[in-house]
């Protein structure tokens, strides 16, 4: 994934998104993020993300609801998480 590193641990998938969340990146994490069977919970770490851009911000939270019908929640989390995740979606 060019977007950052991703990890799983039973059924929690843990991706950190470095440098810019641009286009690339924002769809990068959206096919990660469709691919994994079996995951209950998606955690997106966002300490090391730089810049967001509103355009690629706005269009990968069109796709999340999409992705949680299928059951699998998505928590956002670090400094940046209130900038990336849609409303009332951040974790503690």
């Amino acid at each position: 994934m060019r977007a950052g590193t991703f990890f799983r641990n039973s059924e929690n998938l843990h991706l950190k998104l470095p440098g810019d969340f641009d286009g690339s990146s924002a769809w990068d994490v959206l096919n990660v993020i469709k691919k994994s069977a079996g995951v209950y919970r998606i955690i997106i770490h966002t300490n090391s993300l730089r810049q967001i851009h509103p355009f690629e911000r706005n269009t990968f939270q069109e796709n999340l609801p999409e992705i949680e019908r299928g059951g699998v929640r998505i928590l956002f989390t670090g400094e940046k998480a209130s900038q990336i995740a849609p409303e009332k979606r951040m974790s503690v």
